[in-house]
């Protein structure tokens, strides 16, 4: 799990401001603002941190279904050999980028919406195989009974729709259909959000079957702390637009360093009522700026506790800690 299959540097992603009758930019939206981090192979990397911080638009980017301003994002694609073929995707041509669509693929947030109405179970997850691969009906019908036993569900619902389903169910949908061409890489853009807290776990748990079943690697998006603690090994938070902090999950939530992380763990509520009634939490005053309009220096100086005057005039380096985790902090050691 030490090798890297994908590796970001510098990454940003812009959203150009229009304004007046001749519809000229006059500024932008940054959404992702130079972030640098990887994943590693057969690994879970869960992506926290407010509505609103770029969680969703990182995801995305990875899979280029946004388009990337500037930076680097490198695939490490294992090929049947064994071998790791190294590729630069952001500016990839469209035909070739194609080619590698089967390796990288997204769970989204709601399954209802992504899921055609008009197209049975069947069909749904069948699809990718229609674009991406030759096999023939009856391949591709054995195909799908399979994932569908995969990811929990009868055969006979291979036939219905997903209207006539629940929403654990169709998210289960969501996931064989995600599966269906044995990627390497799975953007899970916050698989549960839409859920009842009792199907949350029961999918949670699929996907950590899953990746041990078939070596899967996953990035985990989600702002439920307590959920990316059970499914994470590695944990990388984030806010406005930028990753303040990133290192092993249990490392990261017994210890944190980033005045931020501290803040965010501290509205977690612990299940022992003598250890919550005792326990202080750290309240942040202000509101988010405006990722049109960020803060000079440190983006979170305008809220955070211990803020001096170079936080506001310095924007600090993305460094590594002596226990091996990344932080984005003048002080925190």
């Amino acid at each position: 799990m030490s090798q890297s299959l994908v590796e970001i540097e510098d990454l940003c992603v812009h959203f150009p401001v229009y304004k007046g009758l001749l519809r000229r930019q006059v500024g932008a939206v940054e959404a992702v603002d130079q972030l640098s981090f990887d994943v590693r192979r057969g690994e879970t990397l869960g992506l926290v941190g407010e509505s609103g911080c770029g969680k969703s638009t990182t995801g995305r980017a990875l899979l280029q279904l946004l388009d990337v301003t500037s930076g680097s994002i490198k695939m490490h694609l294992m090929e049947n050999d064994n071998t790791a073929d190294v590729v630069e995707i952001v500016g990839l041509e469209k035909n070739h980028m194609r080619s590698l669509r089967p390796q990288m693929q997204m769970i989204f947030q709601d399954p209802q919406a992504c899921l055609n109405p008009r197209m049975t179970v069947a069909s749904l997850i069948s699809e990718p195989l229609d674009e991406h691969t030759k096999l023939t009906s009856a391949e591709k019908r054995s195909k799908v009974l399979q994932l569908l036993d995969d990811v929990g569900l009868n055969a006979s619902f291979a036939n219905r729709y997903p209207h006539e389903f629940s929403g654990g169910q169709r998210q289960r949908i969501g996931i064989a259909r995600a599966l269906a061409l044995s990627p390497q890489f799975i953007v899970c853009d916050e698989p549960i959000a839409a859920l009842d807290v009792s199907i949350q776990a029961q999918v949670v748990n699929l996907l950590k079957e899953l990746q041990k079943k078939k070596g899967l690697t996953y990035l985990f998006i989600s702002h439920d702390l307590s959920m990316v603690r059970h499914i994470a090994n590695r944990v990388a938070v984030m806010y406005l637009g930028g990753i303040v902090e990133l290192g092993p999950a249990e490392q990261l939530y017994n210890d944190p360093k980033h005045p931020y992380t501290q803040a965010l763990l501290s509205a977690v509520p612990v299940a022992n009522p003598a250890i919550e009634k005792t326990r202080q939490r750290t309240l942040l005053t202000g509101d988010v700026p405006s990722p049109a309009n960020p803060p000079s220096g440190c983006r979170f100086s305008t809220r955070c506790p211990v803020a001096t005057d170079q936080c506001k005039a310095e924007r600090p380096a993305w460094r590594e800690l002596k226990d091996g985790r990344s932080i984005a902090c003048h002080f925190a050691d």
